[in-house]
């Protein structure tokens, strides 16, 4: 397989420049999710990958090999689309076997090839269907086999499961990582869902405005976001936010807004009187009538394995995730207790993460 590069790289639209100066390096064999919302540049910088778009700036290489002017049937690379991109009037058998047919492979070699992608996606029985015959996550898969017998270097996928329901994009999530793990294949993957994200990649590069906003794993994104913006994108339900200040009594640090008072590391005591951004994640709380986030009760959602409580705490919503068995209805008064360590500072004007 290939590492892939990205130098300087940037993309304009006549005038509109739409990502600049952007650089990242993808290892051989890794699984890269480009995650970010519409227009973010995620599937502009894939689509330059595979060489459908030109780049205006700077240079990709695949496998130390410059490829800024290489056609793309020349990149040894394979593109999963999100409409699958199958040929109506063939066969299974035959979108699977086209790119074969077209590089005049023997026919030996394409039955081998088309029965093996067929056995791996368990697709053996709807080889003889038409495109037309089968589900939206049969023909997903039959556009994964299309690419997989092309023994590429790269992997794209550009968010090929945002067409199917929920319940087959979870198992079509588990079939997408299994297929990386058996090719050990140099994958990026497209998708503003985080979700398809956090379960899928090695690595998350979140974007934004045409750039890198951060990258690393799920756990770095989740645990330590560098900033508001990481905070929010990251995480269901999202990350409550509260704004006020730092303050400093007798050497303790905490947090402090219009009827919230929470206490913070000791070493958040360097940052007093600075206005910030206090984040605390839902699952991060727990019920407890002593403690310091207090609100009423608008709304209990319930999930099956837990409830959503939806508090109004002093004009400012607040969600907490509490166990199925928690005990409230609308108007209540509740109250919630945090772990200082858990609790996300990031600064009032810059949205950046104040480190502690």
């Amino acid at each position: 397989m290939a590492n892939v590069t990205y130098h300087g790289v940037g993309k304009s639209f006549g005038a509109v420049e739409v990502m600049r100066d952007l650089s990242l390096d993808i290892k051989d064999g890794e699984f890269v999710v480009l995650l970010g919302a519409s227009g973010c540049g995620k599937t502009t910088l894939l689509r330059m990958t595979a060489g459908l778009e030109t780049i205006s700036s700077g240079e990709i290489s695949i496998d130390g090999k410059v490829v800024n002017d290489v056609h793309p049937r020349d990149r040894n690379i394979a593109m999963v689309f999100q409409n699958y991109a199958l040929y109506p009037t063939m066969k299974v058998r035959e979108n699977i076997a086209f790119s074969l047919e077209v590089a005049k492979k023997s026919k030996e070699e394409i039955t081998r090839k088309v029965d093996e992608a067929a056995r791996v996606l368990n697709l053996t029985e709807y080889l003889d269907r038409k495109p037309a015959e089968l589900s939206g996550g049969q023909r997903q898969r039959v556009a994964m086999g299309r690419a997989m017998v092309r023994n590429a270097k790269v992997f794209l996928f550009d968010e090929p499961l945002s067409n199917l329901d929920a319940k087959l994009r979870a198992h079509m999530r588990i079939e997408i990582r299994q297929l990386h793990e058996r090719l050990n294949a140099t994958t990026i993957y497209v998708t503003h869902d985080q979700i398809e994200a956090m379960t899928m990649a090695d690595k998350i590069v979140l974007m934004k405005d045409g750039g890198i906003v951060q990258m690393g794993s799920a756990d770095d994104l989740y645990d330590v976001p560098n900033s508001r913006y990481v905070a929010e994108f990251i995480g269901s339900p999202q990350i409550n936010c509260q704004e006020g200040e730092i303050e400093v009594e007798d050497g303790a640090a905490g947090f402090r807004s219009q009827g919230l008072k929470l206490s913070l590391p000791a070493s958040f005591a360097a940052h007093a009187r600075r206005p910030v951004i206090c984040g605390i994640r839902p699952t991060d709380v727990t019920v407890d009538p002593a403690g310091a986030i207090t609100g009423r009760l608008d709304v209990a959602e319930k999930t099956g394995a837990d409830k959503q409580m939806h508090l109004d705490v002093n004009g400012v919503e607040f969600v907490a995730v509490a166990p199925r068995s928690t005990k409230g209805k609308p108007g209540d008064q509740m109250s919630f207790a945090v772990d200082p360590a858990k609790i996300h500072v990031f600064d009032k004007s810059t949205g950046e993460r104040v480190a502690a």
